[in-house]
């Protein structure tokens, strides 16, 4: 049976207003991962431009995830960060992918319909394909895990789909060069934990984003203190008191949001924070969250802003990783050429 070396790859897109959506969604579980895997993570450009980006914007934005990733804790020596457009294989391996993924496969993909609106037909090709892209994203490093939420969970049922049908297409030839029961791994989810979809403080019931056009309905991450005290004193709530049980909860949407973010933040459980504040006002509530947010993320945004004054250094944290990236997935891509039946250069 084919061996995989144990391999998590994720990605956070470039457009631009990271919050803390991004932060406790994604960013905080790759820093905690660090220490059980051996981590790629990937600033995910090629996806950003399936919708139009100002190339001067996209340049800025490609460099503040990556000093996102790097003030919140990510050791990019002892693990891969880079920029996707940096590795040729991926648009490479996509290609491939285009050719085994299945018209009705992405016609499925609920995060197209959500993306593309009612305009369809306006959509450039790059948003109806980008599944495909997302697929080799992973595979091209024949990465075995992959971090997700519950909005990711059916582009990585589809990667799995495109690795089985590839293994199944060419198994002939996969064998034949020397690869036993098939060349890439079926990745597995690892589920995140509490407020891994961290919602909008003005409407409980929409993710929080950062296309939102309400400031005030996400925390940026390069928010001043004074900021986000202010974002949360006037987030959205309901006139009753917090509950003291978690059941209390159910239909509340902005209380659960809050609580879930002082959850996540914190590590505390929810019940433990009912218990503290189940029965107060909501002021009282706020503020606590507030101070906490803030301890949370001033240090990240200030050394943020440091990294972001300094756009040489993140240009050759990026250029090393790519290097890194492509040792690896160089021979992967060179594996599939040849399973594929391309004559490329030796």
């Amino acid at each position: 049976m084919t061996k995989f070396v144990e391999r998590v790859f994720s990605g956070v897109q470039p457009t631009g207003n990271l919050h803390l959506g991004n932060y406790l969604g994604a960013i905080q579980r790759f820093v905690e991962m660090q220490n059980k895997y051996n981590c790629i993570y990937c600033v995910v450009d090629e996806h950003a431009i399936t919708v139009w980006q100002d190339p001067k914007g996209l340049q800025n934005a490609i460099r503040e995830v990556t000093a996102a990733f790097i003030a919140s804790g990510i050791d990019p020596k002892a693990h891969i960060v880079f920029n996707q457009s940096q590795v040729a294989e991926h648009a490479e391996l996509a290609w491939v992918f285009n050719c085994v993924a299945r018209m009705g496969w992405l016609n499925r993909m609920t995060q197209f319909k959500e993306k593309a609106g009612k305009d369809k037909e306006a959509a450039s090709v790059g948003l109806f394909a980008y599944p495909a892209l997302m697929a080799a994203d992973i595979l091209v490093y024949r990465a075995t895990h992959v971090p997700v939420g519950e909005d990711q969970k059916q582009h990585l049922e589809l990667s799995r789909d495109i690795a089985t049908k590839f293994n199944n297409d060419f198994a002939e030839s996969i064998a034949a060069h020397g690869f036993e029961d098939g060349f890439f791994p079926l990745p597995e989810p690892l589920i995140q934990g509490a407020a891994t979809r961290v919602m909008s403080l003005r409407d409980g019931t929409k993710k929080m984003s950062k296309s939102d056009p309400s400031d005030l309905s996400r925390i940026n991450m390069t928010d001043d203190a004074d900021t986000i005290a202010s974002k949360i004193r006037k987030a959205r709530t309901d006139p009753e008191p917090l509950p003291s049980e978690e059941e209390g909860l159910k239909g509340r949407a902005e209380a659960d949001n809050l609580v879930a973010i002082f959850s996540a933040l914190s590590g505390r459980m929810v019940a433990d924070i009912l218990g503290e504040f189940g029965g107060g006002q909501f002021s009282t509530f706020k503020t606590a969250l507030a101070d906490l947010t803030v301890a949370k993320l001033s240090p990240i945004t200030t050394e943020m802003k440091r990294l972001m004054a300094d756009p040489a250094h993140i240009d050759a944290v990026l250029a090393d990783g790519s290097a890194r990236a492509r040792t690896i997935a160089a021979p992967i891509m060179n594996s599939v050429k040849d399973i594929v039946g391309f004559i490329r250069a030796k």
